[in-house]
């Protein structure tokens, strides 16, 4: 039997982001099949959607389930029991859901979506692990994992408890490598210890990286005037062993071949080209950040219950990319999807002060967050 992910090449067509018609509601399918023929012309065959991704499932069944012989791509999709479902029959409907709309027959990947913090305990009240287990022996899964958005001891409690889980896909760029907030080299490595598969997701960390912080763009063009910044983003999740693909969210043609033109000959990075990755990353550190590391013991003796650590994160993404609308999504995320209140609900009491090991003057910093994004929370 082959090993997980053998016969995979090591670019994967992420269906989050797919080009929009003019009304920016609809997915252009046209150009969507336009897309994946290029994609499948190059060798490529792993498409991955999921049952959240608004009408993606839909536009995959009509741009390659409808066809292509079933046979020839592996197509991955994931259930999201968190979101609106109050009972086993809510979150088991997703996955019924999710066969009808893309046509697919089966999946050859399975994820439970996005485990970490409170919404791994959903999976395991809803019993959906045995559920997958389930439909892996009637043949509508071939691979179970999940994806996972939190810390790597989190991610070891869950490797010990499921062994089942086949692979694990991780968040993993340069930037987030030795992040302390998303620790992506710690997470790669306790999937590695638990001898798991990874796939890679946000190696372009959503399409930031495409263009970086002036600095790290300046060394890559530096390096290679005709390389674009996001090839440098990929190349280097590509070139990390025991990866089953590296997933890309292109949102149109140029993308798509830019994507292409790289990866398509692709046989690892060079010590040259880790060493400019590397001077990238260095010249990023050099811009002034607020130091959290995400430990959060702010985080329990805050009388407001502010989202410290989320706030700070939102912060340092838009000193490093100015893009407002995008740390804003942080806060939505990482504060207020925590149910942590914002920054100018700080009452400057001191006690995170008195406990932060980095002896960061957070006060002074929330009012700097809630300064830059105008309290519009």
């Amino acid at each position: 039997m082959n090993e997980l992910g053998a016969n995979i090449r090591k670019l994967g067509f992420g269906l989050m982001r797919l080009p929009q018609m003019e009304d920016g509601k609809t997915i252009d399918v046209e150009q969507v099949k336009q897309m994946v023929d290029l994609f499948m012309e190059a060798g490529f065959t792993y498409f991955d959607t999921a049952w959240a991704y608004a009408g993606s499932e839909d536009a995959i069944r009509q741009a390659l389930v409808e066809r292509y012989p079933r046979d020839s791509f592996q197509l991955a999709t994931k259930n999201a029991a968190w979101i609106n479902c109050k009972s086993r029959e809510d979150a088991v409907a997703q996955f019924e859901t999710s066969l009808k709309k893309t046509g697919a027959g089966y999946f050859d990947f399975y994820l439970l979506h996005n485990l970490g913090a409170n919404r791994t305990k959903v999976f395991e009240d809803f019993d959906l692990w045995r559920f997958i287990q389930a439909k892996k022996e009637e043949g509508l899964i071939r691979h179970i994992g999940f994806s996972f958005h939190a810390g790597p001891d989190e991610l070891e409690e869950i490797l010990q408890k499921h062994p089942e889980a086949e692979f694990v896909q991780l968040q993993i760029n340069y930037l987030d490598w030795d992040s302390p907030s998303v620790q992506a080299r710690a997470n790669y490595e306790m999937a590695r210890k638990y001898g798991k598969k990874v796939v890679i997701m946000e190696p372009v960390k959503g399409g930031m990286l495409a263009n970086p912080p002036a600095p790290a763009a300046e060394v890559f063009h530096a390096a290679d005037p005709e390389a674009s910044c996001a090839s440098w983003a990929i190349k280097f999740a590509a070139d990390l062993e025991g990866i089953i693909t590296v997933l890309s969210g292109m949102s149109n043609l140029e993308q798509m071949k830019d994507n292409l033109s790289y990866m398509k000959d692709f046989k690892g990075l060079s010590d040259t080209d880790r060493a400019v990755l590397n001077d990238a990353r260095k010249a990023i550190a050099r811009i002034p950040l607020i130091p959290c590391t995400g430990c959060n013991y702010c985080a329990k003796v805050c009388p407001m219950e502010i989202g410290i650590s989320g706030s700070f994160a939102a912060m340092n993404q838009y000193t490093l990319f100015g893009d407002l609308n995008a740390a804003k999504g942080q806060i939505d995320w990482q504060v207020k999807g925590q149910n942590r209140k914002t920054a100018d609900e700080c009452i400057l009491c001191g006690s995170c002060e008195e406990v932060c090991p980095q002896q960061i003057d957070i006060r002074w910093e929330l009012e700097r967050v809630a300064s830059a994004f105008h309290f519009a929370f």
